[in-house]
C-alpha cells in the first residue's frame, strides 16, 4: 500500500506485533499499572515478556532509579533483541487490527490504528485531564529509546454503523492470536487485512471527525512531543511519517465500562466525629445504612466512617446552568465537602488524599479507614461517557481521578513503529 497524502483522523499501520506461537509470552500488563517488583515477578522465567522493553528496570540491579539513561538504554536493548531473534515481527503492509477485551461478562472490541497527532492537537482526538510534564518526559524517552509506541491510548467513539459492520465481520473469523492476562482477562487480535475494509475504518473515523481519549493521556502528550521534535529536526516533513502517529485503540462508546474512583481523607480537619457528621449534614442528608452505601444514582454518595456506612444525597441540587465538569458528583462533593469541610486543596498534590479504583470494591474503602492511617471514605456514582464527551467537546478538563476504566489494555499486543 502506498503511503497515504491525504490527512486522516485515523490510519493503518504495519505494526510490530508477537509471532502468534508466542503472543501469550509477550503479552504483558500496561507499564503504568505494575511497579517494579510486580514486574520483577510477573516477568520470571519469561524471557520474551514485554516488561523487559516497558519495565527494563527488572533487567538492571535492584535500586536503579527508574529514570535513568541506563533504564532507556536497556528498553532499547530488549526491543531490538526480540526483533533480532524474530519473537517481535513487523506486518509488511499497512493494516487496521480488531482488538477484543473480555473480562467476566464485559466485552469490549475496538480497532487499532495510529491516530494523527495533528488531529490531536487540533482537539479532534480529544482530552478531558491534565497531564504532569514529568510523566509525559518519561514517556518521551520511552518513545526515543525504543523508536516506537508500545502502550496504546485507550479511546472511544460514538456509534458508526460502517465501522461496527466491519468489526462484526471480522471477529467472526479466525482470530490471529489469543492471549489470556491478569486476571483471567482475554485480549484478543485479528488482522484486517482486505482494502475494502481498511478504507471503511478509514472513512468512517474521517466520517466521525472525532474521537476522545479515555485513558492515556499522557502518552499521547508524549507523542505530540516526539513528533515536534522530530519534525523540527527534519528537512520538509510531509506530515504522513510515521511518528506523526500515535497507536490508538478506539471503541465504541456503548462498550466502554466506566468504574467508580472513589477517595480516603487522612483526618477530619481537626473535628470531632459528631462535629463533622454536623457539617457534612449543612449540605447533605445523611443516612446511616447496615451495609456498604455503594451509590445507585448521581448525586449521591457513600461514606464510611469510625465503622459505620452512612448514604449522602444533596440537600440543593447541582446548578442546571453549570458547565460540564461543575455538575459532575466529583465536582459537588469537593465544592460542598471535601473543600469547606476537610480543607483538601489541589488534590494532585494534597498528601492528605487518596485516590481508589473502584475495581477494588468497596470493602477496600472500609479496609483503608479501619487501618487507622485514614479517618474517612467516599464512594462515587461512576462518571458517564456522556459526561466525558461533555466536558471533552467543550474543551474543558475534569478533575484528577474521575474516571477508572477496566478492563486495561495490554503491551506487546501490537506496537506501532515510528520509522
Amino acid at each position: 500500500m502506498s503511503e497515504v497524502q491525504e490527512k486522516h483522523l485515523v490510519r493503518p499501520f504495519a505494526a510490530l506485533r508477537p509471532v502468534p506461537d508466542l503472543a501469550q509470552e509477550v503479552v504483558a500488563p500496561p507499564y503504568d499499572v505494575v511497579n517494579t517488583e510486580e514486574a520483577l515477578a510477573l516477568a520470571e522465567n519469561k524471557p520474551w515478556s514485554f516488561l523487559h522493553i516497558s519495565k527494563p528496570e527488572i533487567d538492571l540491579p535492584p535500586g536503579t532509579d527508574v529514570f535513568s539513561d541506563e533504564v532507556y538504554a536497556k528498553a532499547q536493548e530488549n526491543i531490538n533483541r526480540m526483533v533480532d531473534e524474530g519473537i517481535l515481527k513487523r506486518d509488511g503492509d499497512d493494516y487496521y487490527y480488531i482488538y477484543r477485551v473480555v473480562m467476566g461478562d464485559h466485552v469490549q472490541t475496538g480497532i487499532v490504528g495510529a491516530g494523527s497527532v495533528e488531529a490531536y492537537e487540533k482537539n479532534l482526538i480529544r482530552r478531558h485531564e491534565f497531564t504532569r510534564p514529568d510523566k509525559e518526559t518519561d514517556r518521551v524517552r520511552q518513545i526515543d529509546a525504543v523508536n516506537a509506541q508500545t502502550g496504546p491510548v485507550f479511546t472511544t467513539h460514538k456509534p458508526d454503523i460502517f465501522l461496527e459492520e466491519v468489526i462484526q465481520r471480522t471477529v467472526k473469523g479466525a482470530a490471529d492470536y489469543h492471549v489470556v492476562g491478569e486476571g483471567s482477562v482475554e485480549h484478543t487480535l485479528w488482522v484486517v487485512t482486505e482494502m475494502s475494509d481498511i478504507e471503511k475504518i478509514t472513512d468512517g473515523f474521517d466520517r466521525l471527525g472525532v474521537i476522545y481519549i479515555a485513558d492515556g493521556h499522557h502518552r499521547s502528550a508524549a507523542a505530540s512531543r516526539v513528533a515536534a521534535a522530530r519534525n523540527e529536526a527534519k528537512a520538509n516533513p510531509t506530515g504522513n511519517e510515521p511518528y506523526n502517529s500515535f497507536l490508538i485503540v478506539s471503541f465504541p462508546e456503548a462498550e466502554v465500562k466506566i468504574y467508580d474512583y472513589n477517595r480516603v481523607v487522612k483526618d477530619l480537619n481537626g473535628l470531632s466525629e459528631q462535629d463533622f457528621l454536623g457539617a457534612v449534614s449543612s449540605a447533605f442528608d445523611v443516612v446511616e445504612k447496615d451495609s456498604a452505601a455503594k451509590p445507585s444514582a448521581r448525586n449521591s454518595f457513600g461514606m464510611y466512617l469510625a465503622g459505620k456506612w452512612y448514604a449522602l444525597s444533596l440537600k440543593d441540587p447541582a446548578p442546571s446552568d453549570g458547565s460540564p465538569v461543575d455538575i459532575l458528583d466529583i465536582s459537588l462533593l469537593t465544592s460542598r465537602l471535601l473543600e469547606p469541610v476537610l480543607s483538601i486543596g489541589d488534590p494532585r498534590v494534597d498528601p492528605r488524599i487518596d485516590f481508589i479504583g473502584g475495581i477494588r470494591g468497596m470493602a477496600e474503602l472500609e479496609k483503608r479507614v479501619n487501618s487507622g492511617n485514614w479517618a474517612v471514605a467516599f464512594a462515587l456514582f461512576p462518571t458517564s461517557m456522556a459526561d466525558l464527551m461533555s466536558v471533552a467537546d467543550a474543551e474543558e478538563v475534569m478533575p484528577p481521578k474521575s474516571t477508572w476504566f477496566e478492563p486495561k489494555l495490554a503491551d506487546g499486543m501490537v506496537s506501532l513503529v515510528l520509522e
